[in-house]
């Protein structure tokens, strides 16, 4: 009899850094919203391998912040001393100083409602290069909205008092 039971990263990161050390790969279905449309809260699942080197733009690692937290985002830039600078796709906040020390895997293929899409074929580069490229219009839009939302609210709160 199977359990399905939902389990944390810290419970398995021992077996999984075993597999991905052994040539072998690792999938599970990724938590929040920083990497929407990619990957959906708990829908999508993905596949990680161990990185053949170093990451390179647009990879997708998963890596261990230095508080202990885990975290799935893209390589967007790189720093002047090895770094990584890494940024959800949902997200406009950059972290940098990512490590390779710090990386346990990388994204090498997902699945959405059963069909796979690899990191190399054209539809998930073409994704790719609209999400980096379209970034500084998503942001001034999100912002916009933002503000939006903040004023309509603002008004709403207006004439509720009178």
């Amino acid at each position: 009899m199977f359990l399905n039971k939902e389990v944390g990263l810290d419970d398995v990161m021992q077996i999984i850094a075993e597999k991905l050390e052994a040539g072998g790969s690792v999938t599970f279905n990724p938590k929040g919203t920083s990497m929407l449309p990619m990957l959906r809260d708990g829908d999508d699942t993905v596949v990680l391998s161990k990185p053949k080197g170093r990451l390179h733009l647009f990879d997708l690692p998963l890596y261990r912040r230095k508080d202990g937290s885990y975290v799935l985002h893209r390589v967007v830039n790189f720093g002047s001393d090895g770094s990584y600078t890494m940024c959800g796709d949902n997200q406009f906040a950059v972290e940098k100083g990512i490590t390779d020390d710090d990386v346990i895997g990388v994204v090498t293929a997902f699945y959405r409602k059963g069909k796979p899409y690899t990191v190399d074929s054209m539809k998930y580069r073409a994704y790719l290069e609209f999400m980096f490229y379209s970034k500084p219009l998503r942001k001034v839009i999100a912002s916009t909205v933002s503000r939006s939302k903040n004023a309509f609210s603002k008004l709403k709160t207006k004439k509720g008092k009178k």
